[in-house]
């Protein structure tokens, strides 16, 4: 029902998670003038958890970008983003032998500052500039209370906040989400991934062949096991163009890589969950080159160089169906409400698009122009559309690419 304090007022917005969507609708919203807002990440900082791999960036992630970020992280987006030899998609099975794969065109063509892949550290970098005093780290969310029309989150120290509006952009295991709808569980697709970074030039030295080195390659092997490789070039390195276009961001210095990710079916795995997300990075390397002895001797030293302490294992699941949450002042974004296998490349994309929608949605409100119920439910309404398209695609590629996954056909025929 809109009341009086739904028309054309200031908004006090509470962020759960400081990941890419969450800080991406922070942006937005300061650019739309919204300055009372605040992000609670529970990692103690902006490098806590597994975050240093390669990120495709679609032509509707790149257009939230630019619509949530200003020009001079828009332009620092583009310095460091991926350079790209080639285009499209290559297929091989573990000898090399090319394989037919999909086509996926791109509107964006040849365009000289395309954003189509990016460092997830990188970005992530540039998503927190400007916005010291707004997301506050070392803050694990417990559980929210409504009181008089507000929301108030709880955190683990003992603190609490109180705002207008809650997002809760905090992730596959939200706990906003599991308050909110307990029955809520993402399908899980019985895949298993190991994902690593090998440097560019060590897997190169290796034998890397040129054919592989600047495009994305999928090898899928007559073992269960299928190889996702992707590079990161960089245009500039992130350090070098942090230093020309926003002196004083500081940035660790980083080398090209290539990211892979290599998936199997836990039935062809053959390993209890227990012992395979409990091993380290340097006994899932030696996993990977065990189960991959008998492949062509070119792709050894992909294997061979991944950096053990950027080698993490992870379950694939799907959010089957997408489905809006009750229209109110707790609200959804990415991954929180649409978990989706990394297999299409869209999981992040979809999440951004999630923040550009989400901030037109509640500056509408601020400017009195929409009330919230109507913003919040239009907005979901647009989100479910694409969200599900979304993962109905990624469990397309992961059919296509690893043979078995835990969804029948009828479902998938379905999506």
């Amino acid at each position: 029902m809109d009341t009086p304090r739904d028309r054309g007022r200031p908004l006090r917005i509470i962020i759960i998670g400081g990941g890419i969507g969450g800080l991406c609708l922070a942006q937005g919203l300061r650019q739309a003038g919204i300055d009372d807002i605040v992000v609670y990440e529970r990692d103690e900082s902006a490098r806590g958890r597994m975050q240093g791999y390669r990120l495709r960036i679609s032509p509707e992630g790149e257009r939230a970008l630019r619509q949530c970020l200003p020009r001079q992280a828009q332009d620092l987006l583009t310095a460091t983003s991926n350079t790209r030899q080639e285009e499209g998609l290559a297929a091989y099975d573990e000898q090399l032998n090319p394989q037919w794969a999909p086509a996926f065109d791109d509107p964006r063509g040849d365009a000289p500052d395309k954003v189509d892949a990016v460092d997830r550290v990188t970005l992530r970098r540039i998503l927190l500039a400007d916005l010291d005093g707004v997301v506050r780290f070392g803050k694990r969310f417990t559980h929210y209370e409504q009181v008089d029309g507000r929301v108030v989150a709880h955190f683990a120290d003992g603190g609490s906040d109180t705002g207008d509006v809650l997002v809760a952009a905090d992730g596959a295991n939200s706990q906003v989400r599991a308050q909110l709808r307990p029955a809520d569980r993402a399908h899980d697709l019985g895949v298993r991934a190991i994902l690593s970074r090998t440097p560019r030039a060590r897997a190169i030295e290796a034998g890397l062949p040129e054919v592989l080195r600047d495009r994305f390659v999928n090898v899928t092997g007559s073992n269960g096991l299928r190889l996702a490789l992707m590079p990161m070039v960089f245009r500039t390195p992130p350090r070098e163009a942090a230093e020309r276009l926003w002196p004083g961001l500081g940035f660790d210095a980083t080398e090209d890589y290539y990211m892979s990710v290599f998936s199997v079916h836990r039935e062809v795995l053959g390993l209890p969950d227990d012992s395979f997300f409990a091993m380290t990075g340097e006994e899932l390397r030696e996993l990977v080159l065990e189960r991959t002895a008998g492949w062509h001797p070119h792709l050894h030293g992909v294997f061979a160089h991944a950096e053990a302490e950027e080698t993490y294992p992870l379950a694939l699941r799907a959010t089957l169906p997408v489905e809006p949450w009750a229209p109110g002042n707790v609200i959804p974004l990415g991954d929180a409400v649409h978990t989706m296998p990394p297999t299409g490349g869209v999981g992040a994309n979809t999440a951004l698009r999630d923040a550009a929608s989400l901030c037109r949605a509640l500056t509408a409100v601020t400017r009195g122009e929409r009330p919230l119920l109507d913003a919040v439910a239009e907005y979901q309404a647009e989100m479910v559309q694409y969200a599900t398209e979304a993962t109905n695609m990624s469990l397309k590629i992961a059919k296509w690419s690893m043979q078995k996954i835990d969804l029948n056909d009828k479902k998938l025929s379905q999506a």
